[in-house]
């Protein structure tokens, strides 16, 4: 469970705006949040449930142990509904429930919530229903729609709702969550860095392909700074073969790109974002026998790649030439 402070971390900008509203008792009846996946949407919204069910909250912050807070928390707080879409979308009849059970009174309390998850795979049917439903809001009812695709979303139900963007999160927020998850440090900091969000990160943190990938790299990385000729042989024997697919080839570029983004991090003295810090001595020997202006060639040239790469260009010349460019200076 995230508590009020962990998610601040998260989406600041969101939980400050929702915390001004609880204190000033200024909820808005309808919120809309819109955001990339794993931006902490659903998180969130659980989150202000808490605060608005909470029987003894902290400030605006919801104590997490009353019996509300705990219903909430496991899922079965009548009051509570969660709508998510039957198949591939949110169908008239799910609506019409929810209207359904919001004529009752509230089992708990007089108070009442429901989110409304993936609210752009609604059906036009399901949207009319829902938008009689905001237009007569009811004191004590709270809705919160979640979308990763704002601009599929009625107008009509735009202009009803408040609309917060979540944004995508910080790296070190990601890097602190898998450190939680006990995920090494090592693919921690270079994992976070693939994605914006956490459970891609923490799928691609465990996943042998990944590590695999990584030693493929360091590898590369090896042959090219000993220039010993070696380089095009690692090429065609092993970066190709386990680079197969364009995604899994961008990926490499990536992987390949932080290496010497940390070489330069040493260079102007931030050894603490050094990535792959299992490799400090190395890449700090390399930092003192490459000058700076190289390694930004260096640097230029994996990112032209990079683009080149979705150009239908051979990858294996692509990778050639990139190899040529790195073993300069």
């Amino acid at each position: 469970m995230s508590t009020w402070n962990e998610l601040a971390d998260y989406q600041p900008k969101v939980l400050k705006l929702l915390g001004n509203s609880l204190e000033k008792n200024r909820l808005a009846h309808a919120y809309l949040f819109e955001g990339k996946k794993g931006t902490g949407k659903k998180e969130i919204s659980l989150l202000l449930a808490r605060s608005f069910f909470c029987e003894n909250t902290e400030d605006f912050r919801p104590c997490e142990t009353c019996r509300n807070c705990k219903r909430i928390h496991s899922g079965n707080h009548p009051d509570v509904h969660l709508v998510e879409p039957d198949g591939l979308s949110i169908k008239k009849w799910q609506i019409q429930d929810l209207q359904g059970e919001f004529t009752k009174t509230g089992v708990e309390s007089s108070k009442k919530l429901y989110i409304i998850s993936h609210a752009d795979k609604m059906t036009a049917n399901a949207a009319n229903s829902l938008l009689k439903f905001l237009e007569e809001p009811n004191a004590n009812t709270m809705a919160i729609l979640m979308t990763e695709q704002v601009h599929q979303i009625l107008n009509t139900i735009l202009s009803r709702c408040q609309t917060l963007t979540f944004m995508p999160l910080p790296t070190s927020a990601i890097e602190k969550e898998l450190l939680k998850q006990e995920v090494s440090p090592n693919f921690a900091k270079l994992a976070a860095r693939m994605t914006n969000n956490v459970e891609k990160a923490l799928e691609l943190s465990r996943d042998d392909w990944f590590a695999q990938a990584r030693l493929v790299v360091i590898k590369l990385y090896e042959v090219i700074a000993k220039r010993n000729g070696q380089a095009f042989v690692q090429v065609q024997t092993q970066w190709m073969p386990f680079f197969a697919e364009k995604e899994q080839q961008d990926m490499g570029y990536d992987l390949l790109l932080y290496l010497y983004k940390d070489i330069l991090s040493i260079q102007i003295g931030n050894t603490d974002h050094v990535i792959y810090q299992d490799l400090l001595p190395q890449l700090e020997q390399q930092a003192i026998q490459v000058s700076r202006q190289k390694v930004l060639e260096k640097i230029t040239s994996i990112l032209e790649a990079k683009k080149r790469l979705q150009m239908n260009v051979s990858p294996q010349l692509l990778m050639e030439q990139l190899v040529l460019s790195l073993q300069e200076g």
